[in-house]
């Protein structure tokens, strides 16, 4: 962009920023289970060769050493503020340094999807959850967030655990899920600022080269044709 242009006064529209907190959210353990009682794992787990198992447990039996792996589906995170946004209630609150402040209080109900595999102790991949796992949570926040803000909740990291425990004929898989949640007020504004409109900058010189000039390969100018000749120059005496 080019930037030797005349300042002037411009009228944007712009989101502003009212509050903004960040925070790590631990959602409960799923716990699922298979044993005489139980059979969670076989409802939840497609297998290979399982049918020919009387369950789950004694797939794994044949599979003693191995591990679950989880994955969050990023694409299905959900977030969204269940408070009324026109009519959240308002809390005093004390700040650090003894000043009080009129925050809003909000809830914000965040939703997370999973998927676990199991692989056998060489790595090779036995079985994988039929549907994905629904983590579900509402958190509370006091935030600045008057009326006609937006409240937008944005999961940031996360990490996933997934272990399955075989003991006999009881088999149990616990899976767990931290992560950060980046929760933002905003409010589109107008605003006035000094500035100036940018124009396109000009494009470099570069093409791609296809027909090279020189069609010759490189010599050796030095060893030929040199730059002295090894020929004798010989005189003609006339008579």
């Amino acid at each position: 962009m080019s930037y030797e242009h005349e300042k002037h006064n411009v009228c944007i529209s712009v989101s502003k920023v009212y509050d903004w907190v960040t925070r790590q959210v631990d959602l409960p353990t799923m716990c699922y289970k298979d044993g005489k009682k139980e059979d969670e794992l076989a409802e939840l787990f497609k297998c290979k060769n399982i049918d020919d198992c009387d369950s789950f447990s004694d797939f794994m039996k044949k599979y003693p050493k191995s591990k679950a792996v989880c994955r969050v589906l990023d694409s299905k995170f959900y977030t969204k503020e269940i408070t009324d946004p026109d009519d959240r209630t308002q809390v005093e609150v004390s700040m650090p340094n003894g000043k009080e402040v009129v925050l809003e209080k909000v809830k914000v109900l965040i939703k997370v999807f999973i998927e676990v595999d199991i692989y056998d102790e060489f790595g090779e991949h036995l079985c994988t959850s039929c549907e994905p796992l629904e983590f579900t949570k509402i958190e509370t926040f006091y935030l600045c967030a008057p009326e006609g803000t937006d409240v937008c909740a944005y999961i940031t990291s996360g990490q996933c655990d997934a272990e399955i425990i075989c003991d006999g004929d009881y088999t149990q898989l616990d899976v767990s899920f931290s992560f950060c949640l980046d929760v933002h007020v905003l409010a589109d504004v107008l605003l006035e600022i000094d500035a100036a409109y940018c124009k396109p900058r000009h494009e470099f010189p570069i093409s791609d080269v296809i027909c090279h000039e020189n069609k010759f390969p490189p010599q050796c100018p030095v060893i030929f044709p040199g730059k002295y000749s090894d020929k004798k120059s010989t005189a003609t005496v006339s008579s």
